[in-house]
């Protein structure tokens, strides 16, 4: 399965220092040049900035040549807009990990599997990989934003499970 990141979960997962979990859950994470562009904006948070400068060798960057972004998508981001490219791309094998609602809506009308930045904590505390309370009070110190009910609810599937209840 080829998984492509966008820039805000990549950012938000940096900044609470879980990198690690991502690369044991997808083992291999592309983004496009416009993603990177953006990790490496001037007002990128300098842990941020610095990786994106010296990526890890499971992060592989897709040049914007290689794929056409659709102009029915001119209205979101450059990395939303070419990560939903490159997902395209690779169909049906592939999952999307962005944040944004309106880009990710427009990636499952087009049949594109997605998942955020708290389903991405989801999937890699239930292998053990991080804890999710601990992860989502890192979030909650960044500028990340999500509903607490959302927040919550996971929080307390998270419990259940680690507890043998689910």
């Amino acid at each position: 399965m080829a998984v492509i990141a966008d820039t805000s979960p990549l950012n938000y997962i940096l900044l609470i220092g879980a990198q690690e979990a991502l690369a044991a859950l997808y083992h291999r994470v592309w983004i496009t040049e416009s993603v990177l562009q953006e990790l490496q904006h001037p007002d990128s948070p300098k842990i941020v900035a610095e990786w994106a400068a010296r990526l890890p060798a499971w992060i592989t960057v897709v040049p914007a040549s290689t794929f056409i972004v659709e102009p029915e998508l001119m209205d979101l981001d450059p990395g939303e807009r070419s990560a939903i490219a490159l997902a395209r791309m690779h169909q049906p094998g592939v999952l999307l990990v962005m944040d944004d609602w309106k880009g990710r809506r427009e990636a499952e009308r087009r049949g594109i599997p997605t998942i955020g930045t708290l389903g991405v904590l989801r999937d890699a505390a239930a292998q053990g990989l991080v804890d999710l309370p601990t992860a989502f009070a890192g979030l909650r110190q960044t500028s990340f934003r999500a509903p607490g009910d959302v927040m919550t609810a996971l929080l307390i599937a998270d419990a259940r499970r680690a507890s043998g209840q689910d």
